[in-house]
């Protein structure tokens, strides 16, 4: 018997391996949806060096901390970690249909009869059996259908990886507002200082006979402004403390401010670009884009052999009997080997339709894939040419808030000696810490400039681990944040 069900078996399995040719078009990627040049605009010739652990370049122990622990704990990360096992079970399911179900039953009953003259009769009736079926995959459906579903777990893999490149990017820029709403935070400090002694200086003036009520109410609403503005510094430093925390996967939470040092912008080396057409190989995003179009190229093919016959094979294999010690023995054997076709006959159009179908969302996916593509250059030359731009205007920013240092401290000495009213301090005050905040605000931009363009030039992610299969789930009710 068991002799009998491997051949079956095998004979089923064995035409499992009997396939005709897939129908549909092959994948192919498109070409880039405009002509691309050899290098960007606004990048050197230097060849890109892809950097895994990009942001330790900023040399912050607690940021690097920060990163691995959103990348472990950050629940829009392990939400997409999901995705990806479950599309793992469909494409583990469609990889399946390719091959032979086999069924084992037994079973066994009694029956009892009523006889007129002979009396009640009672027959027993035992049998075992195992039954295969298998589709022909004459045309390719199964086998497109399979490789739809591999496209899709990789798009899905890909995806995560982009969800991970969005969550550092979110943690480092975060963490740069922070320290840039700090060092605001410690300008607006000092200037409620210089605005409180500019009003104890007018007071005591005004107290000698030496200046105006005039210059007295303008003093004191200069100091009252400056300390109107501190909370809502500190209430920005506490609502991105608490944004920060839920990327790191914790309780939302704020701090007070620490003190940042005075010199504390750091001298990147500048980041090779590379070549436009490496963006397409590197960024997680599109090479999810790609996966998509590959899974909707293969339902093209599937949706195409779908309007063709499909030919199944079934087999039984068993034994019956009405007595259960004889069940096995050679006078039991009973086989059956069939072979089905299906076709229809009349649909409406309806598999036609659904081909038709299939054939525009692919058109509708490479119109998707050559706007990520576009939009994936246009990042990467925003980036570059704003780092240059911006690096220009740090330096105008740093010689205009030289001169206005120069200029607070000229009118102060006018001032005191009744050469200059105080409307000119107060407006060289004024200047002097605007133009404090507006150098902090264009190094924060150059720093998150530096994050932007790691992002778009898809780099550093690649040392994401790949999802293994798992048997237990990843979350469960219950378990501890």
């Amino acid at each position: 018997m068991i002799r009998r069900w491997l051949i079956l078996c095998a004979s089923l399995m064995l035409a499992a391996g009997f396939t005709g040719c897939a129908m549909g078009p092959d994948f192919k990627t498109p070409a880039t949806p405009a002509v691309t040049p050899k290098t960007f605009q606004h990048a050197g010739l230097e060849r890109y060096v892809k950097q895994d652990r990009w942001w330790s370049e900023f040399g912050d122990p607690e940021l690097d901390k920060l990163v691995e622990q959103a990348l472990s704990r950050n629940w829009n990360l392990k939400l997409a970690t999901a995705k990806v096992l479950e599309v793992q079970a469909l494409f583990t399911s469609a990889q399946a249909q390719r091959y032979p179900s086999l069924d084992l039953t037994a079973g066994a009953n009694k029956n009892q009869s009523v006889e007129t003259r002979s009396g009640d009769r009672i027959t027993e009736n035992y049998n075992l059996s195992l039954a295969a079926s298998f589709e022909l995959d004459l045309w390719g459906r199964l086998s497109r259908t399979a490789e739809s579903a591999r496209a899709d777990l990789l798009q899905t893999e890909e995806s995560r990886r982009t969800v991970a490149q969005t969550l550092i990017a979110q943690v480092v820029t975060s963490y740069l507002k922070i320290e840039s709403l700090e060092r605001r935070i410690a300008v607006q400090q000092r200037s409620i200082r210089a605005f409180g002694d500019s009003r104890d200086l007018v007071e005591g003036r005004y107290k000698r006979g030496l200046s105006s009520v005039l210059d007295l109410r303008q003093s004191r609403r200069a100091f009252l402004t400056a300390q109107a503005q501190l909370p809502t510094l500190r209430l920005d430093l506490a609502r991105e403390q608490q944004a920060l925390s839920v990327l790191a996967g914790d309780y939302p939470k704020s701090s007070p401010e620490r003190v940042q040092p005075l010199d504390y912008f750091p001298n990147l080396k500048k980041v090779p670009a590379g070549l436009p057409s490496e963006i397409l190989l590197r960024r997680p995003d599109l090479r999810s884009a790609t996966a998509k179009l590959k899974s909707l190229n293969a339902k093209v093919g599937a949706a195409r052999a779908n309007r063709f016959p499909k030919i199944s094979l079934t087999g039984n294999l068993g034994y019956a009997t009405t007595e259960l010690d004889a069940l096995v023995t050679p006078a039991g054997l009973l086989w059956k080997l069939a072979a089905g076709l299906a076709q229809p006959v009349f649909d409406a159009g309806q598999l036609e339709a659904q081909e038709r179908a299939a054939r525009a969302r692919l058109q509708q996916g490479v119109a998707e894939w050559a706007q990520t593509a576009l939009s994936a250059f246009s990042e990467v030359e925003n980036a570059l040419v704003s780092r240059e731009l911006l690096m220009k205007q740090r330096a105008l920013v740093k010689e205009t808030l030289t001169e206005a240092i120069a200029t607070m401290d000229a009118a102060q000495f006018r001032y005191t000696r009744g050469l200059t009213d105080y409307l000119r301090v107060l407006e060289a005050q004024r200047t002097r810490y605007d133009a404090e905040e507006s150098l902090i605000l264009v190094e924060l931009a150059i720093l998150t400039n530096r994050v932007g363009l790691h992002r778009a030039l898809g780099g550093g992610w690649d040392g994401l681990k790949a999802v293994e299969t798992q048997s237990a789930p990843l979350l469960r009710m219950g378990d501890k944040i």
